[in-house]
């Protein structure tokens, strides 16, 4: 499971390969321990750059089998940038190449038969602090009932302990994605956690030699629940770049979290 305070791109269901960790959803036994733990290993770094108030770092992976089979490589892209005095965002693209020499089916639990429990992808897990906090969405705000709903962006508003301050994290799907908009895998209880599930209840099939890419825009700042509209507004316009036609027509008035 991806730790507190952390963000990370976890698999439950490659092939018959496990690359979340731990045990394995089996319909009729719950979750088994087998051994089909496989490993994202960092193979070289391609690129690492910092211009215009933003830092990039590209970095080639491998996606190894327990047994030592290479399934995938693929090739990964974080880039931070400052957007405002109280928000910056953080961009996320992958693209995974399958070497595996089969077809391969990336899926979750509830493609496996467990009803509403389709995690998997970029997973962000909060601090213990910010569980029982708030999820807003464009509609609204909301609690556990948003999980399995299809949207293009989710936020959740928590406090920290000691200050009582409260932060605001949103997440935001690229429109190129597979399956957009997707499904969201979020919980406010035991633990709070948003995930745009893009396997949240259908397979993937990626060909043999085929690639796969998911590009996702993740926003993070000192505000309130309140914020989250201006903020996914913010972090659009990072994702997107600002001379392409569906980037101008997502254009809206600078907002508290414009690009000064």
């Amino acid at each position: 499971m991806p730790s507190g305070r952390a963000g990370s791109w976890s698999l439950p269901h490659v092939g018959e390969e496990n690359f979340w960790g731990g045990p394995t959803y089996i319909h009729g036994r719950f979750y088994v321990q087998l051994e089909n733990n496989g490993t994202q290993a960092h193979r070289r770094v391609v690129d690492l750059d910092r211009t215009d108030g933003a830092a990039t770092f590209t970095h080639d992976l491998d996606w190894t089998t327990q047994s030592g089979a290479l399934l995938f490589t693929e090739r990964r892209t974080l880039r931070a940038s400052l957007i405002s005095p109280h928000a910056w965002a953080l961009t996320f693209e992958t693209r995974m190449t399958n070497v595996s020499g089969r077809d391969v089916a990336m899926g979750s639990p509830t493609t496996k038969g467990r009803e509403n429990a389709g995690y998997g992808g970029l997973f962000w897990r909060g601090p213990r602090s910010f569980t029982g906090g708030q999820f807003v969405t464009e509609e609204g705000m909301g609690g556990d009932e948003v999980r399995g709903r299809r949207m293009e962006w989710m936020g959740f508003a928590g406090r920290h302990d000691e200050t009582d301050a409260q932060s605001l994290v949103l997440m935001l799907d690229d429109t190129a994605n597979p399956s957009h908009p997707p499904q969201w895998f979020a919980r406010t209880e035991e633990f709070a956690c948003l995930n745009p599930a893009p396997f949240f209840s259908e397979e993937l099939t990626v060909e043999d030699g085929a690639t796969v890419r998911f590009r996702y825009g993740v926003g993070i700042a000192d505000a309130e629940a309140s914020a989250a509209p201006a903020l996914a507004d913010a972090v659009r316009r990072v994702l997107t770049p600002s001379d392409t036609p569906s980037a101008r027509a997502a254009e809206s008035p600078p907002g508290p979290f414009a690009t000064e």
